[in-house]
């Protein structure tokens, strides 16, 4: 893994909710130990305010929303040759299925992908993403269920190599060039990938899915650790954005 990428997790995860409450809770706890009291109870606390607000719902679904909204669900009056769907998360554990294997993420992303392809003639699905902590790319694993599914395997494009969503956008400006094409991916990354396609000068045309905003049902709500979850993901999106914008400045 390249030091850069490393790096560039490490600090990410201090500053999204988990690691920031983890890091303050142990914080708090080494206070408490070196008989600093009223510190660590300050800084407890704090870690119990951020973990609430994290974990309410009508926080983390706003959190949600203002990313999911931004692009609605593809509209088939367009008509283009390829489609290209993100990567994410799988395992090997070769005791569960395939469709087990592959994050809920990616089998949402996979079947968008693939309803939007059966209904596409001659379209060409794109498959990109790496190993991570596996022997197996995740574009590979996701080709697997597109043919299982019955996708030609002339109809699919793998690439095993892109690491973050940059690399898998100059992977499909290699290809497409200044063509539009469908980009498939999760609604909370999508505002994060067509900015970062944008700028490298391509032509996306959004296809989002895999949803996790709520319709709203008040504000007395009980914290819930799926939205802890949830406002794990929408601000590491708000982080990726942030950093795309301020890496765009510096190049400008």
């Amino acid at each position: 893994m390249e030091i850069g990428f490393l790096i560039k997790k490490i600090i990410t995860f201090f500053i999204e909710p988990f690691g920031m409450v983890f890091t303050l809770f142990i914080l708090g706890v080494f206070f408490l130990v070196i008989k600093k009291e009223q510190l660590a109870k300050k800084i407890l606390l704090i870690t119990l305010g951020i973990m609430f607000l994290f974990s309410y719902p009508p926080f983390s679904n706003y959190l949600i929303s203002n990313l999911e909204n931004q692009y609605s669900k593809f509209d088939y009056k367009h008509k283009v040759k390829y489609i290209h769907i993100l990567g994410n998360g799988h395992n090997i554990d070769k005791s569960q299925p395939l469709s087990s294997q592959i994050s809920d993420a990616g089998i949402k992303r996979d079947l968008e992908g693939i309803i939007i392809h059966k209904k596409m003639k001659d379209s060409i699905l794109i498959f990109t993403g790496y190993s991570g902590d596996t022997n197996i790319p995740n574009a590979k694993m996701n080709s697997k269920l597109a043919l299982a599914l019955g996708v030609d395997k002339k109809s699919i494009i793998v690439n095993p190599k892109p690491k973050d969503t940059k690399e898998e956008a100059l992977f499909t400006k290699s290809i497409v060039g200044k063509n539009p094409f469908i980009l498939v991916t999760s609604a909370t990354h999508m505002p994060r990938a067509m900015l970062l396609f944008k700028s490298l000068g391509l032509n996306p045309i959004p296809a989002p899915t895999s949803f996790y905003k709520d319709e709203f049902r008040g504000y007395f709500r009980t914290p819930l650790l799926w939205s802890f979850y949830k406002s794990q993901i929408a601000v590491h999106e708000y982080i990726g954005i942030l950093w795309a914008k301020l890496k765009q400045k510096v190049s400008n």
